[in-house]
């Protein structure tokens, strides 16, 4: 088996994250996951008597908040292991899994989806959020723009992140039923760009790539940087906007007792009835008439 492609300095981000951590990380992204987590499940009528937390930023607090609901009755909290990206357990100890804006640092991001439907029950739920690729548009833009003009060439500033559209069937490859993905794409304004990389400091979330040049930009590169992002980014009142966004998937074991596709040739109504629409034999391609 071919071992990953590593995209991310996993060592180094978490280095990143622990030194956030100590100084007071910024937690507005984590916050509104939370909230949508807790929403989503309000949604689902059924308990899970136990549940893997994982790898998620303020894992303690995010288990309290969940065990405070009244579907969750037992909480693990389990860390993805660096070396080999696979998740640690009993197979199929788990009635759901939950990871909260961890899932895009993944170098194996399939493997891991893998492990944990194997630490699912049958008829098991993972129910995760990973920020997704449009996430710092501007950013990336103003970089690559500043550093082309200025340096004759472009370096990897901001890490790529997943498109929701690639979701689904990674979550079928992982052999998980019903997968659902969906997008939480909104702005969030800041004075300058300076500000708006100071709150990527406080979450831990810089540039992790492991073929990232170890070179700082330039100042006259990084002024100019701000400059483009003040022409194409900012609101009339200089205000600059930065794009975030916020991927969820979903996905169960599959289980005798869900809902199956139909069979083909089994359907009892026809399409075309169901849509209204004349239906044409094969091979026409003119409509009905119309009168005049």
């Amino acid at each position: 088996m071919n071992a990953p492609h590593i995209l991310f300095d996993r060592k180094l981000l978490r280095t990143r994250e622990q030194r956030a951590a100590r100084r007071g990380a910024e937690n507005f992204l984590l916050e509104r996951a939370t909230e949508e987590l807790l929403a989503r499940l309000s949604t689902i009528t059924r308990k899970f008597p136990q549940t893997a937390l994982i790898e998620t930023p303020a894992g303690e607090e995010i288990k309290a908040q969940l065990l405070a609901t009244s579907q969750i009755e037992a909480a693990d909290n389990l860390e993805v292991e660096d070396t080999a990206e696979t998740v640690s357990g009993e197979p199929a100890r788990y009635d759901l899994a939950v990871s909260l804006l961890s899932m895009q640092w993944l170098n194996d991001l399939p493997g891991v989806l893998a492990q944990i439907k194997r630490l699912l029950k049958p008829d098991g739920l993972l129910l995760a959020a990973m920020i997704g690729g449009d996430t710092l548009t501007e950013l990336r833009d103003a970089l690559a723009s500043a550093e082309s003009e200025m340096e004759g060439g472009i370096a990897p500033r901001v890490s790529p992140f997943v498109e929701v559209r690639t979701l689904g069937s990674l979550l079928q490859r992982a052999g998980l039923a019903l997968p659902v993905t969906d997008a939480d794409s909104f702005t969030v304004r800041y004075d300058n760009m300076l500000a708006l990389m100071r709150d990527l400091r406080r979450m831990g979330a810089t540039n992790a790539l492991a073929e990232r040049s170890r070179k700082p930009l330039r100042r006259k590169t990084l002024f100019r940087a701000m400059e483009i992002y003040q022409e194409r980014y900012a609101d009339a009142d200089g205000r600059v906007r930065a794009t975030f966004e916020i991927l969820w998937l979903s996905g169960w074991v599959p289980h005798k007792s869900q809902q199956q596709p139909l069979k083909p040739g089994s359907a009892k109504a026809r399409l075309a009835d169901a849509l209204r629409a004349v239906e044409l034999p094969a091979g026409d391609k003119t409509g009905p008439e119309k009168k005049s």
